[in-house]
């Protein structure tokens, strides 16, 4: 198991913070495998969170609080 430094809330939070503002997304997807685009966060619920990408993707995608936690996905906003 991975340990976390951060906590549920904290995380909540930051994320939260982050609603309706352009962001830049970074998933691990395994096997040395990054994907990474500008989004934003177009939803902020109880077990998680979505971001619509800019551009060149289409839809929608859905991440849990515990990805963050985790480190499988990190978010800093656009400047």
């Amino acid at each position: 198991m991975i340990k976390s430094r951060k906590d549920y809330e904290s995380v909540k939070k930051g994320v939260e913070d982050l609603y309706r503002k352009s962001v830049n997304v970074t998933q691990n997807l395994g096997r040395n495998k990054y994907k990474s685009y500008v989004g934003v966060v177009t939803g902020v619920y109880q077990a998680l969170f979505t971001v619509s990408p800019i551009a060149e993707y289409n839809g929608k995608t859905s991440f849990s609080y515990s990805e963050i936690m985790c480190g499988s996905v990190k978010l800093s906003e656009k400047k």
